[in-house]
């Protein structure tokens, strides 16, 4: 088994018209894919646990005194906090493998390095998106994030049954993952409003959201808007031909 031996980096760069710019770097565990911490302290007071604290989360403050998404998004928030969403930026996302840039809005590319951060931060609701951490795709769209998490956990229910558990090809586990979610960004959003002055950092999250609640709308709906993309695949009887 091979894996990489040091940190998994991913960087965004951040420019702005008037010249301005900033990087952030995030250095992942290789194996696991967990955040390597480079929190400065004390940290805020709005990365408490107990601060608008998730409904769902499963942390003990006497534990785990600080949230774990929000103090790993506290560089983040306290730069993006003075910005406005809708100003104008270039963004660039470097990972080992690409190099991937966009003119876009400051809250569609703090959104995406939230969703990132989130993910790899060591909260327990959002350690399932680990896999597709390891496969970042920037700026994705609502049938990217559909085909993507729908085939992360499909795979996952593969190595599940290779280890003598029963699969979930129904997707429920998939809508459970994303309703937890959907709490989670209310909460986190709440946290954000607490924190920061304008809008970007909130609206990154609410960004987040509208894809945690169209998924499990999609799985409701058998997943039909990528149904089409399979049609040679399923003519065939869902195996190819032999080989000769």
């Amino acid at each position: 088994m091979n894996h990489q031996h040091g940190p998994l980096t991913i960087q965004y760069r951040f420019r702005f018209p008037n010249g301005r710019g900033l990087d952030f770097e995030l250095h992942l565990d290789p194996v696991t894919l967990a955040r390597r911490p480079d929190m400065a302290r004390p940290l805020p007071s709005w990365t408490a646990l107990e601060f608008h604290q998730c409904p769902n989360c499963p942390l003990d403050p006497a534990v785990h005194p600080d949230c774990p998404a929000a103090a790993n998004l506290r560089s983040l928030v306290e730069w993006s906090g003075q910005l406005w969403s809708y100003d104008s930026v270039r963004v660039e996302v470097v990972t080992p493998q690409r190099v991937v840039s966009k003119d876009t809005s400051v809250q569609a590319g703090v959104s995406s390095l939230v969703g990132l951060t989130m993910a790899t931060s060591g909260c327990p609701h959002t350690a399932f998106f680990r896999p597709m951490a390891r496969f970042h795709l920037p700026f994705p769209s609502t049938i990217d994030t559909i085909y993507r998490a729908t085939s992360m956990y499909l795979l996952a229910q593969y190595f599940r049954r290779k280890d003598g558990g029963e699969p979930d090809l129904d997707l429920d586990g998939l809508t459970d993952i994303y309703r937890n979610l959907q709490i989670i960004n209310t909460a986190m959003a709440a946290r954000l409003r607490a924190a920061t002055e304008r809008d970007a950092a909130v609206n990154a999250v609410i960004i987040l959201d509208v894809f945690a609640q169209t998924l499990p709308l999609s799985i409701s709906d058998s997943l039909e808007e990528i149904r089409h993309l399979f049609t040679a695949f399923l003519a065939a009887g869902g195996r190819p031909g032999p080989a000769n």
